[in-house]
């Protein structure tokens, strides 16, 4: 029986979600195909040529841990480190630049700068949001208004996210084993991001998440597209999350957690036996 390193944050504390739940229910249902245990971010390095197969799930954001996510990183290519997911994905396990980039494309994102001078690449709005290009969970972000964006952002910072603020309908999250759609959740109440209800989504809504995915390339892994439908029908991307995206497993239905869980085994079996 092939060997996971589970790589998880037990005590991380998330707001509105508790990330421990999940992870031990996957544990659980992944002991009875895999010898695993589990392990701290900040003790993974120290493990890995013990397993076959590093696992790497809800341990919050790689800003809390950045010199074992850095080495971890760089053992990868130079160890050939076999890991799920795979890291060879173009989101949100690389930092935020890409959003960026999608916006440089002209593609389904949210617009989005890292430096003021860019500001006439985004619309022409009320308020603007900006949070740190390294942050997680809504830590540091603020409203502002383009005289208080001005007065407030040096012309050197490239370090914070800008973003027009976008009165948007409601927020969506569609959740993928490689390419293949899971389900998809949403918050019909904007004030209540987390409180999450089955979302059946339409021809359009996944070719906008096809769109993205073939655009992220990853070669294995869970992938969770976050997109918010503004105020014209329009999914605009808010976040590409292929690092380790939270699942709200234990808020859908028993059928959609057997199908996910299904789905999870097929494939880390398939990344550990090299198939397609």
């Amino acid at each position: 029986m092939k060997k996971i390193l589970f790589v998880t944050d037990l005590y991380y504390n998330a707001k509105g979600r508790n990330y421990y739940e999940e992870d031990l229910f996957l544990t659980s249902a992944l002991r009875k195909d895999f010898k695993l245990l589990i392990c701290n971010p900040k003790d993974m390095n120290d493990f890995q040529e013990d397993f076959d197969l590093i696992l790497f799930r809800n341990t919050g954001p790689a800003a809390n841990f950045p010199e074992e996510y850095k080495i971890f990183r760089n053992k990868i290519k130079t160890d050939n480190l076999l890991t799920y997911n795979s890291f060879d994905g173009h989101g949100d396990m690389n930092g935020k630049n890409y959003l960026m980039e999608l916006t440089d494309k002209n593609m389904p994102v949210i617009k989005t700068i890292n430096n003021i001078k860019d500001f006439h690449k985004l619309p022409d709005v009320e308020n603007y949001i900006i949070k740190p290009i390294d942050g997680a969970d809504s830590i540091g972000l603020e409203f502002l208004s383009k005289k208080e964006l001005f007065e407030k952002i040096n012309v050197d910072d490239y370090n914070t996210l800008i973003q027009p603020f976008i009165d948007f309908q409601y927020e969506v999250s569609f959740y993928f084993v490689d390419k293949e759609f899971q389900y998809a959740l949403y918050a019909p109440n904007k004030e209540k991001r987390w409180q999450m209800k089955e979302y059946i989504p339409g021809k359009k809504d996944l070719d906008f998440c096809n769109t993205l995915l073939n655009w992220n390339n990853l070669s294995h892994g869970i992938q969770r597209i976050d997109a918010c439908r503004d105020e014209n029908g329009h999914l605009l991307l808010v976040e590409m999350e292929d690092l380790n995206p939270y699942l709200s497993l234990l808020d859908i239905s028993e059928n959609l957690r057997e199908k996910f869980i299904s789905s999870l085994k097929k494939s880390i079996h398939n990344t550990l036996y090299k198939l397609t």
